[in-house]
């Protein structure tokens, strides 16, 4: 397919929920429902059920187990969520400089969230600024510059004299974190498995938790109230088991913590939904997990009860919107994904796009 070409999908558009149309146009890379006047352009055709590009809201390009990599590996894990149709994501704290990327049409766009906060000793080596509550206002401050309009917190982590999960940071603290990343524009979100730190940080203002295991009926109705997003990770949170296992002999209260959080998420994720909590699909990739696990995190979120439909929102029309990205309206970006069948009636066939194009072109 030329640059100059017009591209042509038909069949079935989802340009929302409920607005299905039979057509749309690529023209100059951007989505248009009139009819292209081009008798002198190529027109390429594609055909099956079209979707916007899948958002994956909890990625990390740019980071592996160890911490930051070589763009070339960056390129990889880009280009491998690119693959199965995730065109936008948001990157929840990496420590890479990945700009370079948005010089490049054929890799995803990315939304950052700037490098982790945590408190000293209580985050992944490498991965974070270990600080603090004194200094969490300035470093959010900074994040808040660096990112995309986020900014990522570590809400708890392991307290190793405690031999559990406890809270991170201070009520007061976190509240005036947060209130001036908001001053600046920018959305906060954090990383949290268990329930302590919970309550103080959407008290304080958060907008976001990630992973939010640590739920409960108490605080399940403040996270609606609040209109507080959650972003569950569930295919990252089937890894709970083998890090309690490895973490039985020397930390067994945190090991037990882990496995009972784990052995709730479907039910404290579909609480959580039928409360009218927001939530988004989101995989961790780049952690410890690998990349292109968009498609596997909606079939979870469907395995927690979540309606196939909702389950597709939470990777397109819904999660673009709350990210303030368009969708397949008129004269936006042409990113969207090409499948064989409905993906309203079976979510596990955005496991295998039949094309995926990315600013108007086909990339696979």
């Amino acid at each position: 397919m030329s640059d100059h070409a017009v591209l042509h999908v038909k069949g079935r558009v989802l340009v929302g929920p409920d607005d299905v149309r039979d057509e749309l146009w690529v023209v100059g890379g951007r989505v248009t429902y009139e009819r292209p006047v081009t008798p002198a352009t190529e027109t390429v055709a594609v055909e099956g059920w079209a979707l916007p590009g899948l958002v994956d809201a909890h990625c990390h390009v740019g980071l592996d187990a160890h911490g930051p990599v070589d763009a070339d590996t960056a390129e990889k894990q880009a280009l491998t969520d690119r693959e199965i149709g995730a065109l936008l994501i948001r990157d929840a704290g990496s420590p890479s400089d990945t700009r370079w990327i948005d010089d490049r049409e054929d890799l995803p766009k990315i939304i950052r969230a700037g490098r982790h906060i945590a408190r000293t000793r209580r985050y992944i080596r490498n991965y974070a600024h270990e600080i603090e509550p004194e200094d969490l206002v300035a470093y959010v401050a900074q994040e808040a510059r660096r990112g995309d309009g986020w900014v990522k917190l570590v809400g708890d982590w392991i307290d190793r004299e405690a031999g559990d999960l406890t809270a991170c940071w201070p009520r007061d603290a976190a509240r005036a974190a947060i209130a001036e990343a908001h001053r600046l524009g920018a959305r906060v979100t954090a990383h949290c498995f268990a329930e302590d730190s919970l309550r103080d940080l959407v008290e304080a203002g958060i907008d976001c938790i990630e992973h939010a295991t640590g739920l409960t009926e108490d605080t399940i109705p403040l996270f609606a109230e609040r209109g507080v997003a959650i972003v569950p990770t569930l295919v990252n949170i089937a890894t709970f088991p083998d890090l309690a296992a490895g973490g039985e002999k020397k930390f067994p209260r945190w090991s037990a913590h882990m496995r009972r959080l784990y052995d709730r998420r479907y039910d404290t994720v579909r609480a959580a939904y039928d409360a009218g909590v927001p939530v988004f699909a989101g995989t961790d990739a780049g952690g410890s997990l690998p990349h292109g696990l968009v498609a596997a995190e909606v079939a979870e979120l469907t395995r927690a009860g979540i309606p196939p439909v909702a389950a597709l929102s939470a990777t397109t029309w819904g999660a673009r919107e709350w990210l303030g990205r368009p969708g397949l309206t008129e004269g936006a970006p042409a990113d969207l994904v090409v499948y064989e069948a409905d993906p309203r009636e079976d979510v596990r066939v955005l496991a295998a796009p039949r094309r995926v194009v990315l600013a108007g072109r086909v990339v696979g």
